[in-house]
């Protein structure tokens, strides 16, 4: 598939939550209740994306296809649950401690 270059935004108003447009896109023409909501974007980066890179928490291919559908990819923040499950497991050593 053709890559799209993509634009990556965080907000201000909340932690850990992106927007990805396709680079060409204007964010204004997102509408003003999305920008409402997210807050004055902050450009991150700009790249290239194709439906099976790697991302870190979003799966490509639901972005490529919302990118050409909606023009627009929000990755809200993790879960409280999706935090935890991210932490390491506890050293050994400390595993039999009761």
């Amino acid at each position: 598939m053709t890559p799209i270059m993509v634009s990556a935004f965080k907000s201000p108003k909340k932690q850990e939550l992106y927007l990805f447009i396709p680079k060409e896109s204007e964010i204004d023409s997102l509408g003003d209740e999305l920008l409402v909501m997210f807050g004055e974007p902050q450009h991150i980066i700009d790249f290239d994306l194709t439906p099976d890179k790697k991302m870190p928490r979003s799966d490509a291919a639901k972005i490529y296809e919302a990118l050409q559908t909606k023009g627009y990819f929000m990755q809200m923040p993790p879960t409280e649950i999706e935090k935890i499950s991210d932490m390491p497991a506890p050293p050994p050593h400390l595993d039999n401690i009761f």
